[in-house]
């Protein structure tokens, strides 16, 4: 059973950063992608970055250049580093993890999911 757990969710000030964490346990597969998905309240759960098991990455373009998404596979965690954030960022975000290849932002391929960290960003 793939259990993934989050945490480093807070509240900071607009242009602040944030570091998220996912522990994974359960999580063997061969083929793996994980990633990081954000949902606002009244929005739709969406993409932020993933990772595959080559270390490629994937951003949305909301996140490229102010997330990075890292990981470590001996000790199966994830991080999402997030500078320059903006009340916009405002959501709870998700841990995910997926057993096929094909990394991508859909948020549909990812059957296992974390309770989530909820990040709040003020101007």
């Amino acid at each position: 059973q793939v259990q993934l757990v989050e945490s480093g969710g807070g509240s900071v000030q607009a242009g602040g950063s944030l570091r998220l964490s996912c522990v994974a346990s359960g999580y063997t597969c061969s083929s793996r992608c994980m990633g990081w998905f954000r949902q606002a309240p009244g929005k739709e759960r969406e993409g932020v970055a993933v990772i595959d098991a080559y270390g490629i990455t994937l951003y949305a373009d909301s996140s490229e250049g102010r997330f990075t998404i890292s990981e470590d596979n001996a000790e199966n965690t994830l991080w999402l580093q997030m500078n320059s954030l903006k009340p916009e960022d405002t959501a709870m975000f998700y841990c995910a993890a997926d057993c096929t290849d094909g990394c991508s932002l859909n948020a549909g391929r990812f059957p296992y999911w974390g309770q989530g960290t909820q990040v709040t960003v003020s101007s």
